[in-house]
């Protein structure tokens, strides 16, 4: 792996807790953010809040800046465009309580006929998804991260220690917890596509945090007679240089995604982008720490071999 940085020796965990107060009011604000989406409160896309979703597919090409204008112009400002260049189809999504005028997906295909009277097209689908709905997928998003987060526990426990399992999962739930407090922040929509950032992002932060993991393990082999904090400290230096190399290569590719992926790819690549730099640090700066601080660990001698 290239050595970016050659040899380190930070003190990392002498600054836990300049990090720890970070940490606390990231993870402060993702609570809230979490109170706010079950209260519905918060910016949700029409997966969770419930809305109409309609697609188009049209005889020429059309242009998204187009559509959203001629939609802007006929009381449709918040609509949400996905367009399929390749296909001339366009997905029309409006939240619900938009407009009480008439039943939306019916205003949305009369915009068009309006607006491009030379550019015919049909309905391929139209969905109405109601607030109940909307409820239902809320909880399922949520179980399916409280799901992942028990199988990180549950993983890193066999693979190392119970400890070391606690650590993984409460670092990822922060990852996931500042991502989510950042986009409630931003007044970013909530989607089930940020939903699915947020279970990669959980992969990817508990990779990352394997690795710091694995190297401390395998530090313990070697070094039983050092202190935990010693230990930990070296097993950081040592992969640091792996760290950075492999989160700047996902960065590298995400940030074009977030500034040329367009609308539809922007929050996804946005929360990803987010979740990775979250990640990488909280591999370092917090699920590190805990290991550390756990019941008898911090001044401990080491005895796993």
């Amino acid at each position: 792996m290239l050595e970016i940085l050659g040899k380190t020796n930070i003190d990392f965990m002498g600054k836990r807790y300049y990090a720890f107060l970070f940490s606390g009011i990231m993870v402060l604000l993702g609570v809230i953010a979490l109170v706010q989406i079950a209260r519905g409160q918060a910016n949700l896309g029409i997966d969770f809040s419930g809305g109409t979703a309609v697609q188009l597919k049209f005889e020429k090409p059309i242009r998204i800046d187009e559509a959203r204008k001629a939609l802007e112009s006929q009381g449709l400002p918040n609509a949400d465009l996905q367009e399929f260049v390749q296909e001339n189809k366009l997905l029309v999504r409006v939240k619900a309580g938009t407009t009480i005028e008439e039943k939306i997906a019916d205003r949305i295909v009369a915009v068009f006929h309006k607006e491009f009277p030379d550019n015919s097209f049909t309905v391929e689908s139209s969905t109405e998804i109601g607030p109940t709905i909307g409820k239902k997928l809320q909880q399922d998003a949520l179980i399916a991260i409280a799901i992942s987060l028990a199988g990180i526990v549950i993983y890193i426990a066999a693979r190392f220690e119970f400890r070391f399992g606690v650590a993984a999962a409460i670092a990822t739930f922060h990852d996931v917890l500042a991502v989510l407090g950042g986009f409630y922040i931003l007044d970013k929509e909530i989607t089930l596509l940020v939903v699915t950032a947020l279970l990669t992002l959980a992969g990817y932060s508990l990779t990352d945090t394997v690795v710091v993991f694995d190297r401390i393990r395998e530090n313990l082999k070697v070094r039983r007679r050092d202190q935990i904090e010693t230990v930990i400290n070296n097993g950081i230096n040592q992969v640091l240089s792996r760290t950075i190399v492999t989160s700047l290569t996902v960065v590298l590719v995400l940030i074009p995604l977030t500034l040329a992926g367009g609308e539809v790819l922007h929050d996804f690549s946005l929360a990803l982008l987010t979740g990775v730099i979250f990640g990488t640090y909280s591999s370092v700066f917090v699920a590190s720490p805990l290991v550390l601080l756990w019941p008898g660990g911090q001044g401990r001698l080491l005895k796993r071999g």
